[in-house]
Formats: C-alpha cells, structure tokens, sequence
C-alpha cells in the first residue's frame, strides 16, 4: 500500500458547500482535501443567480473562481470519487480514494448534493435546465410573464403544490397546474385556483413537445391527444443519495435527507453534511452558507482538541 495521506479534513464534493467549506478551513490553517469526482448536480444549468456578488455566472466558471481562491491555502483539490470512509475510533477517519490512495483524517464533510432521479416521461430529460426548471429564484427573473406550467407529485403533497402554483403568479400571469391524476381537487381548492387564474389540467401527460432544434418547449401532449401550449415547466423530480452517502447508515429525516444539527453535525459523531443533501432549501448560496458554518463548527472543535496548533503537521 503506498504511503497513507494524513488530513485534518476530508471534503466530499466541489460545488458550493465543499468549496466555501474549504476557504474557512484553509484560513483556519487546517490541511484540507478537497475530493470532486466531477459530475455536478447544476450541470445542465446556465448560470447562477441569486448569489451576490456572482449572479449570473455560469457553474463552470463559479467553481473555477473557488478553485482558484483556494490556492493561497493547504487545501489540496483533487478530481478523485471517494469510494470509501470507514471510521477508524474517536476523531479518526480512514478514507478510500478511487485508484486506491488512502487519506487518514480527523473529519469529514459530506457535500455531495443529491441525484435527480429523471422520469421516462418523453422530453423530459432532453429539456432538463432548458425549459424544464426547479427554482423560480434561479431562473423566473429571465423567463417572467411567459407560459408557465407546474408538475404536481403525489397526493401526499397535493398542498404544497397547490401552493407553488399559486407562489408562481409573482413571476407570471400565465400558470398552469398539471396534476396528472395523482389527487383529487376539491371545490375549495378549484375555487381557490380559478380566483387566481391558475388553469388546472387534470388528465395524465403522454409527452413533452419540443421545438425543432431541442432547445425549448412548445407544449404539453396529455394522453388523449390534447395540447397544451406551454415554454416552462417547474418540476421536482425524485431524489436520491450519492451511493457512498446510502451506505454510511446515516440517520434520515422524514423526506430522506441527511439528518443534521444547527451545527450541520450528522449522527455519526467526526461526519458532518452540508448542502442540498441536507435539505429541500436548494440553493447555491444556501448550500455556500451552510458549508461555511460547518466549517466554523469543524475548525473551532479540532482547536481544542489540539490547543497546541490545531492542525496536522
């Protein structure tokens, strides 16, 4: 076995957590690992908004500028996929890294978003981050007063998307909820839309029409052969854990996301998580903000475990 890489924290993903969680450390003198394996959560996505001081940067660029900002510091970046974490006793970590390198580390901080888990729906995949969205905070400034639809979940939610249907009339006048079946609309609730003039269509959707060239939608065909004209859609597809997240045995909170504490701590005392993984707030600067304070937290409990320096030699 080659030489073990000795850490005071390993970070598991580049986006905005991982990256704003590695500027704190490093200015808090810790040797820091940085692990990317590549494969971005906002890879479809055109830009960053909302985030000040960066809106409307695209994520390449954003995560380059992070990069860069992390070279004054003994951060090591590395495009590498963890295939393992085995925790070793008390404040000790063995990671594994893809190609067999081995990091011994004090921490570890799970950033690695969640996985989208995209239905066969036809069109769908190939309109994702083009005219098929999540946020209207990303993305409604530049496609305000157009067509806009909503794909509604199950009828355990039937509420909440009630609600987003209705949210969205800030951005647009022209909403339509899609809710393909999946509940039943009481009078209230239909009372409640047609004063708001959000259209209800109710059948289930055979497909996703898009324009020639691929790069936008057109319209919405439901099973009886029915289209409805449509740009935009704002949908929450299934999510799911990277599968290092899965076999962790992390506790989990009712919808699925890693469990954390006010301090981004999981159940495993030494792992904490931030980002998307933790919540349904997603975000850029949510999961930025986030990934900084659990580096506060980190930084602030390995200095007095070590009061005489704090960091790995």
């Amino acid at each position: 076995m080659s030489d073990i890489l000795t850490k005071d924290v390993v970070i598991v993903g580049g986006g905005p957590a991982g990256l704003s969680a590695a500027l704190v450390l490093g200015r808090g003198r810790k040797k820091v690992l940085l692990c990317d394996a590549g494969s971005p959560r906002n890879a479809a996505a055109e830009h960053i908004q909302g985030f000040v001081t960066r809106d409307g940067t695209p994520p390449r660029e954003f995560r380059a500028i992070g990069r860069e900002q992390l070279r004054p510091y003994d951060v090591d970046v590395r495009d590498v996929r963890v295939n393992g974490i085995e925790r070793l006793g008390d404040a000790r970590f063995r990671v594994t890294l893809e190609g067999g390198v081995v990091v011994e580390s004090r921490r570890v901080l799970l950033a690695t978003g969640m996985v989208d888990v995209l239905p066969d729906l036809p069109g769908y995949r190939e309109l994702w981050g083009k005219a098929l969205f999540q946020c209207p905070y990303c993305h409604g400034w530049e496609i305000q007063d157009r067509a806009w639809g909503v794909f509604a979940g199950s009828a355990a939610e039937a509420e909440l998307y009630l609600d987003f249907a209705l949210f969205l009339k800030g951005w647009t006048a022209d909403v339509t909820l899609y809710t393909q079946g999946a509940f039943p609309i009481s009078e209230e609730r239909r009372a409640r839309l047609k004063r708001a003039e959000v259209r209800l269509v109710e059948g289930p959707v055979k497909r996703l029409i898009a324009s020639a060239d691929g790069s936008a939608l057109e319209a919405v065909e439901l099973e009886d052969g029915t289209r409805v004209r449509q740009e935009y859609l704002f949908v929450r597809p299934p999510q799911r854990h990277v599968a290092l997240v899965e076999g962790l045995g992390l506790s989990l909170d009712e919808m699925g996301f890693v469990k954390v504490d006010p301090m981004q701590q999981t159940s495993v005392p030494g792992i904490s998580a931030a980002g998307d993984l933790t919540t349904r707030l997603q975000g850029a600067l949510v999961a930025a903000a986030a990934g900084a304070q659990s580096a506060y937290v980190m930084n602030h409990h390995l200095n007095l475990e070590a009061p005489g320096g704090g960091h790995a030699k």
